[in-house]
């Protein structure tokens, strides 16, 4: 993968500019800084390898030179998309798991931010923003994912079991391909974000929807309940044992399955 290549498997989804770098400390820090600089929408920053790749609540993220796909998209959102900054996740997520449906592979979605496939995680999305005072300036979609079996770290630095695309197929797909399809599909879903059948089609691909989990939100603060869907800003909803509803925000959490 490099400049050229990329410029040329991407030239017709009328990106407004691309970055490439061999190896990059993070491409969200990348695509901040330019995101700050005036970078217009739709410019995108790619990397080969990350050295300080992160997640959210800034954890590590792990890319290995030639093993996974790192890339963050800017977008200047509309004044119509600067009401909907909270769906943003979920046009990631699901521009990625369609690509996934026609490689003939089930993903789901773990709110908030992952992608997993046989219950292992395969990918993470961290999205971002540049402010001016209270009104947002551009959003920064980061999506990193296992594409070859090396991507996956080792098991003693995970978190959570992970998984590579390869591992899935059976065979190792083409970077390019998979890049340009994820792009083009957010490209596609963006107009539809405000939609319901777009929230509805966030809900289908939920992870244990239906099953018992726990949420930690921070310090000793947890809840625990059945996964029954989500809020129209994309929180999570959960019953708990008393039948009471109650939303999940976006932030310091982590979802936990009960098993």
């Amino acid at each position: 993968m490099n400049q050229q290549e990329l410029e040329s498997v991407l030239a017709n989804l009328g990106l407004s500019a691309i970055r490439y770098f061999d190896s990059i400390g993070s491409t969200n820090d990348e695509a901040m800084k330019w995101a700050r600089q005036g970078a217009r929408d739709l410019s995108l920053v790619v990397a080969d390898e990350q050295t300080l790749g992160r997640g959210r609540l800034d954890r590590p993220w792990f890319t290995p030179p030639r093993t996974a796909l790192a890339f963050s998209l800017i977008l200047r959102p509309t004044p119509s998309e600067k009401m909907l900054l909270s769906r943003s996740v979920g046009l990631a997520a699901l521009a990625l798991a369609a690509v996934l449906q026609t490689l003939n592979l089930n993903p789901q979605i773990k709110w908030p931010n992952d992608i997993l496939l046989n219950g292992r995680k395969l990918a993470g999305i961290l999205i971002e923003a540049t402010w001016l005072e209270d009104e947002v300036q551009s959003i920064v979609i980061g999506l990193g994912m296992n594409v070859f079996k090396a991507a996956v770290p080792t098991t003693d630095v995970l978190s959570f079991p992970a998984i590579s695309l390869e591992h899935a197929l059976g065979y190792a797909p083409d970077r390019h391909v998979i890049l340009h399809a994820i792009l083009s599909n957010i490209i596609a879903l963006r107009p539809h974000m405000g939609t319901d059948s777009f929230m509805a089609a966030w809900e289908k691909k939920l992870a244990y929807y239906g099953r018992q989990v726990r949420v930690e939100m921070g310090g000793e603060k947890s809840v625990s309940g059945k996964v029954i869907g989500l809020e129209s800003d994309g929180s999570l909803k959960i019953r708990d044992d008393t039948g009471k509803v109650i939303p999940v925000r976006f932030g310091d959490v982590r979802l936990r399955l009960f098993t």
